[in-house]
């Protein structure tokens, strides 16, 4: 690697929501730019006027900004080498769009959409390229005269690479190797549109990557195709020589059958493809998001950095310095990572227990707020410590803990039917008795009196806590049952256990 500074960028369409595997490149890039204390920006490819998308740009920064993926440059964080927006580059593109057509690089063609579309029908496979472009109408079929006269008079056009056949392309991949490519298969893409005076990706991004010296583009497999033209853009522009290292990232797979991940796979599965919630301004759709799912970002993080690429060993639970410090480009997979979501559930799992009472608490707070329930921090933090092994979800916190802050209104039948039996009432009326003495209601203070009472009369251990349990719960779930009468008290305690007396009586 040349002692130039790394600098890389992730630029996003903001033609709809953020897909997760564009969260993972985004990822990438940003791992490969602290690695080498490089910097990171982020650029709008706005260009495709048809399919822009109001409000994904912001969708795009905020899902960012909720992974803690930041940025040293972009249209949000200023920068020598704005503007970071596309649309706003206009002047820019013109003048080596200019400079391509003064070099005869390039030509400029007036087909229309439905002459395009007779092509294609008379011609199997239709490609414009070498073997057909004179017979369109073009630059190179018609006179200047022709050509600036069409222009004057605002007849659509648009501006079309010339590409050289039989040339050999070299793409040098630092994931895939070197790719050759004869260039007689790659057709004269389009590079501008009079339209609305904006480039194409093909020159947007290769302008935009020479002007902000980016040193080295990590982007999706999808991409790999164009590649080759890329190259030959550089060489016509004069560019050759700073022309920065591509790395094509593996595709993310379906998790069952074959093919790239799609939204269709997470609706029918049950989990996002989207990190945020996402609104589609035109339909009302809304899509699920990770954030909203439950997930916290650092185990989503974690998830998304080892589909395609691994340290080098069986680690799985990496911090973000962790997976900054191991990471390389020579470690990424040429093949593509099946997504398999349930691994994205275990890692949640697993970050949701690593993280303190506390840390739990605070995001289980703004959730009490909204349902009206006024809870101390520290009663919070008990209850916290108490259910975070039972959940893979945050969005699970007030179903595990409910019972907690509201009594049962309902009682669940299958658990009635099995845990509360005929003597029940009677049991529990005496247990009644047993809790009112209880001065020090700790839960060992109030276990050692239960138990003792229980073995003193000979009963069941089970019968007698699965019935306890029901009354304060209303089902059979929660932690140790008597974490929860510590909880939530002696009076609470005791008036649940009339209620389900009165309300289940001898349940016959």
């Amino acid at each position: 690697m040349s002692n130039k500074k790394i600098r890389v960028r992730f630029a996003p369409s903001p033609t709809g929501p953020l897909h997760i595997g564009g969260v993972r490149t985004a990822l990438y890039n940003y791992f490969f730019a602290k690695k080498h204390g490089g910097d990171y920006i982020l650029r709008i490819e706005d260009t495709d006027s048809q399919r822009f998308v109001p409000g994904a740009e912001e969708y795009i920064i905020q899902s960012l900004n909720w992974m803690g993926i930041t940025f040293d440059e972009g249209p949000h964080a200023g920068g020598k080498y704005g503007p970071y927006r596309q649309s706003e580059r206009k002047t820019v593109y013109k003048r080596y769009t200019d400079q391509l057509l003064t070099d005869h690089r390039a030509y400029i063609a007036f087909d229309t959409p439905e002459e395009l579309e007779a092509k294609r029908a008379e011609i199997p496979n239709f490609q414009y390229d070498a073997s057909t472009r004179l017979t369109m109408r073009n630059s190179l079929t018609l006179s200047p005269e022709e050509t600036r006269t069409l222009m004057e008079s605002g007849q659509p056009y648009t501006v079309r690479i010339r590409i050289e056949p039989g040339q050999t392309v070299h793409v040098q991949d630092l994931i895939r190797g070197e790719i050759t490519v004869n260039s007689s298969i790659i057709d004269d893409k389009v590079l501008y549109k009079s339209s609305d005076g904006l480039p194409t990706y093909h020159l947007a991004n290769i302008v935009d990557d020479h002007l902000m010296e980016i040193t080295h583009v990590i982007r999706g497999e999808e991409w790999l195709p164009s590649a080759p033209l890329h190259v030959i853009l550089y060489q016509y522009l004069g560019w050759e020589d700073t022309r920065p290292a591509f790395a094509h990232l593996p595709l993310l797979l379906k998790p069952e059958g074959n093919g790239k991940l799609s939204k269709r796979d997470g609706d029918r599965l049950g989990f996002p493809v989207f990190p945020l919630q996402w609104k589609d301004p035109k339909t009302g759709e809304t899509a699920s998001g990770y954030r909203e799912a439950g997930y916290l970002p650092e185990a989503l993080l974690n998830f998304l950095a080892l589909l395609g690429w691994n340290p080098g060993d069986d680690r799985e639970i990496l911090s973000r310095d962790e997976l900054i410090d191991l990471f390389t480009l020579e470690k990424c997979s040429k093949n593509g990572a099946k997504f398999d979501y349930k691994k994205g559930e275990w890692f949640n799992h697993q970050y949701i227990q690593s993280k303190s009472d506390e840390a739990i608490a605070d995001l289980f707070l703004p959730v009490l707020n909204e349902k009206g329930i006024r809870a101390s921090r520290n009663q919070v933090v008990k209850i916290a410590g108490l259910i975070k092994e039972r959940i893979h979800f945050t969005t699970e916190l007030w179903e595990q803990s409910a019972f907690f802050f509201t009594a049962p209104d309902a009682y669940d039948e299958k658990t009635v039917s099995k845990r509360w039996k005929e003597d029940s009432p009677e049991k529990m009326q005496a247990l009644i008795s047993v809790l009112e003495t209880v001065d020090d209601f700790s839960a060992s203070t109030t276990e050692t009196a239960v138990m003792s009472w229980i073995e003193s009369n000979g009963y069941s251990v089970g019968a007698i806590m699965n019935a306890f349990r029901l009354a304060l719960v209303g089902e059979s779930k929660g932690p140790h049952i008597f974490n929860i009468t510590e909880i939530i008290g002696k009076e609470e305690v005791i008036k649940r256990l009339k209620k389900a007396i009165e309300v289940l009586g001898n349940n016959s």
